[in-house]
């Protein structure tokens, strides 16, 4: 019979960084449940884009990030501000449009914003940010710092200019700017077949795409 060996340090810590992000995942599942619960009650105004089954993306990617690194999103942002370290009260405060929100209730659900924790925001134009993320990776790279910062966009993005534009200055100057796209199918609430001519935007054979692939190789 096999003796059972007792679990190293490593082990400890790998099981404990497991359990977190697993719980992270679950907090964002089951905010965004209670979200579409109030939404469908009218006690939330305005637009709300969900994030469920889009989870892991966040969890994952924001992981790897340090604390001084910067993280900035589209409209589709209660995951990354929650992974992020934006309390759900103060998220879900935001929805609601109180004073007690991380954006004062003057935001509502696509504007959310923490500079204490590095979120600068959710935007509600697609795409628009793409330029933004672009220009905090210069700032960084300007002051000689060596944080990075992650931009999280929806596949239906890459029509709009300025994503050609950022993607093409981040490879020109080498910045430090993570692109992650989170493909599901859907810009807004529009199937992005029907806008789209070619859907496949992971795709490496194409000057735009090998673009981003410089840009992530180079960071």
């Amino acid at each position: 019979m096999a003796t059972a060996t007792a679990p190293t340090a490593k082990d400890q810590a790998q099981a404990a960084l497991h359990s977190r992000l697993m719980r992270e995942m679950l907090l964002i599942r089951r905010f965004e449940e209670k979200v579409a619960e109030a939404y469908a009650l009218g006690k939330i105004g305005g637009f709300c884009h969900l994030y469920i089954g889009q989870e892991a993306v966040a969890v994952g990617a924001l992981a790897a990030l340090r604390p001084d690194d910067y993280a900035i999103s589209s409209y589709r942002d209660h995951g990354q501000a929650l992974v992020r370290g934006i309390s759900a009260n103060a998220v879900m405060a935001e929805l609601y449009g109180k004073a007690t929100g991380c954006s004062k209730g003057n935001g509502g659900s696509m504007h959310l914003f923490d500079a204490e924790r590095r979120f600068l925001g959710g935007h509600g134009i697609v795409g628009g940010h793409i330029s933004v993320a672009a220009g905090v990776a210069f700032g960084i790279k300007y002051r000689g710092g060596d944080q990075v910062c992650a931009c999280f966009f929806g596949e239906a993005a890459v029509n709009i200019g300025v994503f050609h534009e950022a993607l093409n200055m981040a490879s020109v100057w080498k910045l430090p700017v993570i692109f992650i796209c989170e493909n599901n199918r859907y810009g807004m609430g529009t199937a992005f077949e029907r806008v789209a001519a070619v859907t496949d935007v992971v795709a490496t054979n194409g000057p735009v795409h090998e673009a981003l692939l410089a840009v992530l190789l180079d960071c």
